[in-house]
């Protein structure tokens, strides 16, 4: 069995100990033990009004991070020291930035802006800025929905920056891995990384079998078509033989070849799709954005 900081006595207690001494409704607390690999602190809180966060000694700039992406006016609830006992404390995150993490220890967060639900195709103002050119938010919406995400799921984003920042939001529990050939491209991916708080995102800049060794196999694919994209989920199948896809590409004969390549990869049935997204501008007139294909195919059907 996994060897944790936190087991389920040490959980119990720090519950026990909040209840006695605030008036938090504990009944829809979110816990997160960052002390386990892949926990990323700054989404859960953004998402919840209440977390029961597990820390160990060491991170200097905890709540800095947290101010950096809008949670100033959260409120910290914590002691001193590494037990549930003693004199609680509550401050404002936003007074807190000097602050590092002494001691392994619980402490609660509250967030009284907490969104109740994901919205999926984030704004393509909020990533950092370099040399990546985003997908357009509703087509990464759509994007999003083919892949079906669920929690737990194993994702490979394949040169398609905005959709693993998303995808490793929204799926908390499961790694994802960033593949990016261009190091520029590569550097902006990882200050998206640094910027969202993200640590279930595995960054590696090419697919074979050297680089995916040790890493979690994937459970579903998004890729944008390329040169290499047929060496890919040739690879990707070895790995996992019921491999679900999602292929973007805005040419067209790239699109029209896939029954044929996934016929020869033994896949069957892709469902190709167009999008187009159209907004009406100030003067009246409708900036059309790239319309994509989107094809989405699952082996072993």
């Amino acid at each position: 069995m996994e060897q944790r900081l936190f087991n389920n006595s040490h959980v119990l207690a720090w519950l026990q100990y909040f209840s006695d001494n605030t008036e938090v409704d504990l009944e829809h607390v979110k816990i997160l033990d960052i002390t386990r690999k892949n926990k990323n602190l700054i989404p859960a809180v953004e998402s919840h009004s209440c977390v029961l966060v597990f820390t160990e000694a060491g991170h200097q700039d905890i709540f800095y991070r947290m101010y950096n992406a809008g949670l100033e006016n959260c409120t910290v609830i914590y002691n001193e020291g590494s037990d549930p006992s003693g004199p609680i404390k509550r401050d404002r995150l936003a007074d807190m930035i000097d602050r590092g993490i002494n001691a392994s220890a619980g402490m609660l967060i509250l967030n009284p802006k907490a969104r109740s639900t994901y919205k999926f195709g984030m704004d393509n103002s909020v990533f950092a800025s370099g040399s990546v050119r985003y997908v357009g938010s509703e087509i990464r919406a759509i994007i999003l929905s083919k892949m079906a995400i669920t929690e737990g799921k194993n994702i490979c984003c394949i040169s398609s920056e905005s959709i693993a920042i998303e995808s490793a939001i929204i799926n908390g529990e499961g790694t994802i891995i960033a593949v990016e050939y261009n190091s520029h491209d590569r550097h902006t991916l990882e200050d998206n990384v640094g910027q969202f708080g993200l640590n279930n995102i595995t960054i590696i800049d090419h697919v074979d079998e050297e680089t995916m060794k040790g890493l979690p196999i994937p459970d579903v694919t998004m890729l944008v078509a390329s040169a290499s994209m047929e060496q890919e989920m040739k690879c990707l199948l070895e790995l996992n033989p019921n491999m679900e896809f999602v292929i973007y590409t805005l040419d067209f004969v790239v699109a029209a070849s896939m029954p044929a390549l996934c016929k020869e990869m033994g896949i069957r049935n892709p469902e190709i799709i167009q999008v187009s997204v159209s907004k009406l501008t100030s003067k009246n007139t409708y900036n059309t954005q790239p319309a994509p294909w989107l094809i989405t195919c699952k082996a072993g059907e």
